[in-house]
């Protein structure tokens, strides 16, 4: 196995984590601890509704969410949802996949002693958090226990010392160099550089996620230059934490010689255990399916919130090295809008800063970071 490294950024209200193997990128994570995903969450939630035609039922969570517990993780060994579970019964939950896509989360009641444990030593009543999940720096340390980890962030170093202990190691400035800062930035982009010249161009739409790949003028080529960059497109579906099913549509080459494509690319998919190949559709298109737990990172990415926070983590660096300057914040009302509403992340900057952020709404353009006129 490749050596591991994992590394975290911590700025006002976000937490960006990387996991590079054999020091290459290879998945990246941006977290908002205000408002985390619910993985791993442990709850005490209340039946609301049951639906025998969608096998499972509706319940209530902390938050005034409503999660949907499948049939076939109600009850162990599985019975019929209607005999699993009744309304207005009290269960408790563990989160297995995040809301995403206007669903809301996916849920099972099949626990381990000692999560029913957890649960049950709780203070009574439904719906009620008992337990967050683990956040993404707690779950690449489980699944790599010989990685160095190394975060920057002072609060974030002190909560992740408490699970993880000295494998936690300080780092003061950046933890991410240029080159990951730019593929993080890259991963806001819907157009990925191939090797060869070619590019992929990513669209993802509530039934799945097209990948589409353009030669770039590769001519007689094709094969090699489709199988050169299977590695890089399987790299980027787990980068971009793409899930779902997935139709890949690679540049030109009949079905025939497609076919071919498909070894290389299970072989690529390999380290990916989320990931699998299904085969070619009828139409020659590579199909592929991915376990949906996480949201994409589209979906995190291309809102006003990200825009904002984006912008405040530049607003942060900009104050630190010029902290005798006060600055302001100009965007879109929208992404004022967010920012306010968003809980901590002003407050967060304004600690680590010593000033406010003045924020001021304009009609368009891109969110800058101004100095405040002075008297």
């Amino acid at each position: 196995m490749a050596e591991a490294l994992i590394l975290a950024e911590a700025s006002p209200g976000e937490v960006r984590t990387a996991l590079l193997l054999g020091g290459r990128l290879t998945e990246a994570w941006v977290e908002r601890p205000a408002r985390p995903d619910g993985v791993g969450d442990l709850q005490r939630g209340r039946v609301v509704a049951i639906s025998a035609a969608m096998s499972g039922a509706f319940v209530a969570l902390a938050g005034n969410e409503t999660g949907f517990l499948p049939e076939s993780a109600a009850s162990a060994p599985r019975q019929p949802i209607k005999q699993a579970v009744q309304e207005g019964q009290i269960l408790g939950l563990r989160v297995m996949r995040a809301a995403q896509g206007g669903k809301g989360p996916r849920l099972s009641a099949l626990l381990t002693d000692a999560e029913a444990a957890l649960i049950a030593a709780a203070p009574q009543g439904a719906p009620r958090l008992v337990a967050r999940g683990p956040c993404a720096i707690q779950r690449l340390a489980a699944r790599y226990p010989q990685a160095d980890i190394r975060v920057s962030g002072a609060a974030l170093v002190a909560r992740l010392r408490a699970s993880l202990g000295d494998r936690v190691q300080a780092q003061h400035g950046a933890v991410f160099d240029e080159a990951i800062e730019g593929e993080f930035a890259a991963l806001a982009e819907n157009a990925v550089a191939l090797p060869g010249g070619g590019v992929l161009h990513t669209q993802t739409t509530r039934a799945l996620t097209a990948l589409d790949v353009d030669s770039g003028g590769a001519g007689d080529g094709l094969a090699r230059f489709n199988e050169t960059a299977l590695p890089e497109i399987a790299r980027q579906i787990r980068l971009r934490n793409l899930s779902g099913a997935i139709l890949l549509d690679v540049a030109g080459l009949s079905a025939k010689r497609r076919q071919a494509l498909l070894e290389p690319l299970r072989a690529a998919l390999a380290p990916d255990k989320l990931a699998r190949l299904v085969g070619l559709t009828g139409l020659g298109l590579i199909e592929m399916v991915r376990d949906r737990i996480h949201p994409p990172l589209a979906e995190i990415l291309h809102t006003p919130l990200a825009e904002g926070l984006a912008a405040l983590r530049q607003a942060a660096r900009d104050a630190a090295a010029r902290p005798a300057e006060r600055l302001m914040l100009e965007a879109r009302p929208e992404v004022i809008a967010a920012l306010r509403d968003f809980p901590g992340a002003l407050d967060e900057y304004a600690a680590l800063t010593g000033h406010a952020l003045a924020l001021r709404a304009v009609a368009s353009g891109t969110a800058q970071i101004r100095e405040v006129p002075r008297d």
